[in-house]
């Protein structure tokens, strides 16, 4: 007997390291691509050069001086020198290059200061106007739904985006550590309000933005062929699609940030036309509170209910009154007193976690109620600020439709 209990007890001791080494394994390694570029600067992108000297050095600096003035003329700017137009340069970003003993041939881009480059070009673009939006890129490429979870292209074209001129305010993650398991492909499809306003407080954003890249290979180093989607919010609502094709890896990188350019065209629009509203539903603070317009909708519809109800009551109690008498007061009963009950609930699924959590607070009397303990697949735990007894609760819930079991201070419900 005790060498069967030491052999259980391994077994389970091995079992709880392996899912320890199995969460290790999703979040450790190289995942994460931060952002290069967030700032207000002018950034010009995908200037091709090919310059021949009497060295590669040589021909590099060449070509450098050539995409300035490329850049430079790309953004309206006037007729300068090249020791001024260097002076605005705050960065050179090679996207693509090859070197040659006396060759340079390469795809950059030009990054200029605003403050030193405004005073020629007119000043700044016009302010960020919408609210913090978090970015999940989702690409999809030989039957595989990724975001986070491995580095991908995609990823890198957002994470090399400049957004500082854009009118979204963009909330990009890098994808390391936890990342790559809460922002995954399963979470841009996910309906549920109540772990939406989880992740979206955890990264500072009011609602998301999910562009999607689908990305067809014709045949190993042939063309490459996307079909790219703007989606946003926790309904996945469709925004725009359209499609670009590369002539092979080399050029995918320059067909991805052509892809995103277009994407924050696609998001600038729908903020303009109005789409690109947070939802009110996912408006949840820290300190619980909901969202005026929709509190005050609330209070009106708990007022005309009070209203009916209390209507309803001194109709029957008139009716009921013998022929000749008058209503006397009644003496006011005492309140009930609230008390705290913990209340373990099935949750096979989002919804159904949704659904309770939603009917618990219809129940007349419930004052309140917070979640203390989630498991999707199991049984969560709440606790539940009930004016009455645990009997009356449990009446209430059957009424409901709830299959209740009665412990020691404590209900277990469901359906």
């Amino acid at each position: 007997m005790t060498l069967r209990w030491a052999v259980a007890a391994a077994i389970a001791l091995l079992a709880l390291g392996g899912g320890y080494a199995l969460v290790l394994a999703q979040v450790s390694g190289e995942r994460g691509i931060a952002p290069t570029a967030s700032s207000a600067d002018i950034d010009v992108r995908g200037i091709e050069v090919d310059v021949r000297a009497d060295s590669g050095m040589e021909a590099r600096d060449e070509a450098w001086k050539q995409a300035q003035r490329e850049a430079w003329k790309r953004v309206g700017g006037p007729a300068i020198n090249d020791s001024q137009l260097s002076g605005m340069v705050s960065a050179i970003v090679i996207q693509r290059e090859r070197i040659g003993p006396k060759r340079y041939v390469a795809t950059l881009g030009v990054t200029f200061d605003r403050q030193r480059a405004g005073r020629f070009l007119g000043g700044a673009t016009s302010a960020r106007s919408s609210a913090p939006m978090l970015v999940i890129p989702v690409t999809v490429s030989g039957g595989a739904f990724t975001s986070f979870e491995v580095r991908n292209p995609w990823q890198r074209a957002w994470a090399d985006f400049n957004p500082g001129t854009s009118r979204i305010d963009y909330v990009r993650p890098s994808g390391s550590g936890g990342d790559s398991l809460l922002l995954n492909y399963g979470q841009s499809g996910r309906r549920s309000r109540a772990w939406w306003r989880t992740t979206l407080d955890q990264f500072g954003a009011a609602d998301a933005l999910v562009p999607i890249a689908h990305l067809r290979h014709q045949f190993p180093g042939g063309p490459i062929s996307g079909t790219f989607t703007a989606r946003y919010g926790p309904d996945s609502t469709f925004l725009e699609s359209f499609e670009l094709e590369a002539n092979g890896p080399g050029d995918l990188p320059e067909m991805l940030g052509e892809a995103v350019q277009r994407m924050d065209r696609i998001f600038e629009e729908a903020l303009v036309s109005g789409k690109l509203q947070p939802d009110p539903t996912l408006r949840l603070g820290g300190s619980g509170e909901v969202d005026p317009a929709l509190a005050r909708l609330i209070e009106i519809g708990r007022a005309i209910q009070r209203r009916d109800a209390a209507a309803s009551a001194a109709a029957a109690s008139a009716s009921e009154l013998p022929t000749g008498t008058t209503p006397t007061a009644q003496p006011t009963q005492a309140a009930a007193v609230v008390r705290a009950y913990a209340v373990q609930f099935s949750t096979p699924d989002p919804m159904t976690f949704d659904s309770t959590l939603s009917t618990m607070r219809q129940v007349p009397g419930v004052r309140g109620l917070a979640v203390t303990s989630t498991a999707m697949g199991g049984t969560s735990v709440m606790s539940v600020s009930y004016g009455g007894d645990l009997s009356a609760l449990a009446a209430a819930l059957r009424e409901r439709g709830f299959a209740v079991r009665e412990g020691n201070n404590a209900l277990a419900i469901s359906r």
